[in-house]
């Protein structure tokens, strides 16, 4: 049989009625814990300070008269203050981190009628957040009846799944949280999907880092924002949102303004300066491309994460920001690791919690959607409605979801495109006409007029001779390598299948003798990649 303990504080206004018989004519919670008919407790562990002790020997013998069953033990606490939350709740916590708890044979509930306001809340916290394995139990005073003094005690189990309509309005609640993080990130992506419901979980429950990697325009930016207001709204952050792009910022200026500079720290600095960090106090810092940043930059930067510490430019005076990071990037991190351009330390701080953002190419059932909703803002910018013909339409997305389609800026070109043809659009309809004009604008700044010439540039009068099957086999390959941040990157996506059936798969290996057959490498076709932009 399992025993039932309960835990709680003595009551030194509750429990304390008198020495004499007429103490029974009276209603005490510890007592009354005890004479529950249907609730046996085995054993009692009181909590009381050093001029309670009287008071804890007195209901140790009553107890023992209406339930001999049931052992006392007493714990003696030193409580300067019962209405301090941060000496009760520390108090409580070390109770708890000490105390021997028995799952497998023992039950455990905890009592929350007696003690300040302040150590009911504190055991309600413990128990919610589950430091405590214990229920609450809480007693009552008897209806007012001539001789009725015995009362009730009620277990309240903080497990809301079992009740069925706030299990659904929290249910409804997450929902309409992810609807929020998604409202504008239009996608029918499945994969997509489940990483945006996992980035809201984490947002709503953690203070840690995140890491969103992807390409240029694949949304990062926009992600962070949402992110920053989705934790505003559920009131976890008081403080603003504060944007960085790392790559702007060199030397002395970087410094400057990341961690504000003391007066007269460099030629130019008369004032002194706050910097973002600062800025960014109880808000959120969103570090774009954080790979940009320099080595001393980058040392500052971790100390500023895990002491939210650090010391402006020039000055021998700490300062201090608690901001939540979220940093972006589009580099391979764990390669700049190896190669000594990014701290290794700080890569791992960061790493907790990292999403790769597909660009738009990877989600080219994206792009139907995200073009209804640009035309959505266009309206709400521009106070005109404007739509495709049929024929239009289904031109620009023969095109869009080809691989003829590159879309280098990924979603931020998609949205120029979509702008430019609503703002050339006569009478508010986009014709074949302008999807044909933009068809060819998007090409040309793509430099794409063929992949043979792609092909030629790469490989010279060698690609001349590559017979038609090796000549669609390697242009595919370097279609994915496009897409791409990494040589690792491309492998993994490249070999995704076939690295299920290898003990030790290397994808970036397999990757790098492919090109070599051609007499290329990564450093090539990523140059390549980069003048294609």
């Amino acid at each position: 049989m399992r025993k039932t303990v309960v835990i709680g504080f003595v009551g030194t206004v509750l429990d304390y009625v008198g020495k004499g018989a007429e103490r029974w004519s009276k209603w005490r919670p510890t007592v009354c814990l005890c004479q529950q008919e249907d609730q046996i407790v085995d054993r009692l562990v009181l909590l009381h300070d050093e001029r309670s002790r009287g008071l804890v020997s007195r209901i140790t013998l009553d107890i023992a008269q209406v339930s001999p069953e049931t052992t006392i033990e007493p714990r003696e606490v030193v409580l300067q203050n019962p209405w301090d939350f941060e000496e009760v709740y520390s108090l409580l916590h070390d109770f708890a981190a000490t105390y021997p708890f028995d799952l497998d044979n023992e039950d455990y509930l905890i009592h929350i009628t007696t003690g300040t306001h302040v150590a009911q809340i504190c055991w309600f916290l413990l128990a919610e957040s589950r430091y405590l394995p214990a229920r609450l139990i809480q007693t009552s005073p008897p209806v007012k009846r001539r001789g009725e003094t015995l009362g009730t005690a009620t277990i309240i189990d903080l497990d809301l799944s079992r009740y069925d309509k706030i299990a659904q309005r929290f249910a409804r609640e997450q929902a309409e949280t992810v609807s929020f993080l998604k409202s504008g990130i239009a996608t029918r992506n499945a994969a997509f999907n489940r990483m945006i419901e996992e980035i809201e979980r984490v947002a709503v429950r953690s203070k840690a880092p995140l890491l969103l990697i992807g390409p240029t325009g694949a949304g990062k930016s926009f992600l962070a924002r949402r992110l920053y207001e989705l934790k505003r709204q559920r009131r976890q952050l008081a403080g603003e949102f504060v944007e960085v792009n790392c790559a702007t910022l060199r030397g002395d200026a970087a410094m400057s303004a990341l961690f504000g500079h003391a007066k007269g720290a460099f030629t130019g600095a008369a004032n002194e300066r706050a910097g973002l960090l600062r800025a960014a106090d109880g808000g959120v810092l969103f570090l774009d491309e954080i790979g940009e940043l320099g080595l001393d930059e980058q040392a500052m930067l971790l100390k500023a994460i895990e002491e939210k510490r650090f010391f402006p430019f020039g000055s021998d005076r700490e300062a201090s920001s608690n901001f939540q990071l979220i940093a972006g990037t589009c580099r391979d991190l764990r390669q700049w690791v190896a190669e000594g351009k990014f701290r290794e330390d700080l890569f791992a701080r960061i790493n907790l919690w990292t999403y790769q953002l597909p660009g738009l190419a990877a989600r080219s059932e994206d792009i139907e959607p995200n073009i209804e909703f640009e035309l959505a803002r266009f309206a709400r910018e521009q106070g005109e409605q404007v739509r495709f013909n049929t024929e239009a339409r289904l031109r620009y997305l023969a095109f869009a979801t080809t691989t003829q389609a590159c879309w280098s800026g990924n979603f931020r070109e998609l949205s120029a495109s979509v702008s430019r043809m609503a703002t050339l659009a006569e009478s508010g309809r986009i014709t074949t006409a302008v999807v044909d004009d933009e068809i060819e604008r998007l090409q040309a700044n793509w430099r794409l007029p063929g992949k043979a010439d792609a092909l030629a540039e790469l490989l010279g009068d060698a690609a001349a001779e590559l017979d038609v099957f090796d000549r669609i086999q390697l242009e595919g390959v370097l279609s994915v390598c496009r897409e791409s941040t990494s040589l690792s990157d491309a492998g993994r996506k490249l070999f995704a299948c076939s690295r299920k059936d290898k003990k030790q798969p290397n994808d970036a290996d397999r990757l790098r003798k492919y090109l070599a057959r051609f007499g290329l490498d990564w450093q090539q076709v990523s140059v390549f990649n980069q003048k294609g932009k």
